[in-house]
């Protein structure tokens, strides 16, 4: 069973950087859209980015576009989320999530995720 693992959370000062890291296990990720989502206290779950299988398509969320850039390395299983220019209202609990899509140059938030990280918290604060 494919299993996700997350990393790089933590507490950045706003106008800082992180970069998180989704690390798949189990079996390969070629064959998967990876999305990633984010959930604020209060608030409901909401699709950040996602990136094809193949990785050539990538999509954001308009919150964040031209401020987070999505990769993905196949060869690794590693699907990598930058974010530059943090915001004291990206503070949220961030997830990966994997499908297997027959479409690799396909992703969508909308997708029935089958497979979830553990959430890894990131809170941008001065």
């Amino acid at each position: 069973q494919l299993q996700l693992v997350e990393s790089g959370g933590g507490l950045v000062q706003p106008g800082g950087s992180l970069r998180l890291s989704c690390a798949a296990s189990g079996f390969t990720s070629d064959d998967y859209a990876i999305g990633w989502f984010r959930q604020a206290p209060g608030k409901e779950r909401e699709g950040v980015s996602c990136i094809s299988s193949s990785g050539g398509t990538t999509k954001y969320a308009d919150s964040v576009k031209g401020r987070f850039t999505v990769s993905r390395d196949n060869a690794k299983n590693t699907v990598t989320l930058q974010m530059n220019s943090l915001k004291p209202e990206d503070t949220a609990v961030y997830y990966c999530a994997a499908e297997r899509l027959p479409l690799n140059y396909y992703c969508s938030s909308d997708l029935e995720y089958d497979y979830w990280g553990q959430g890894t918290q990131v809170t941008v604060s001065s």
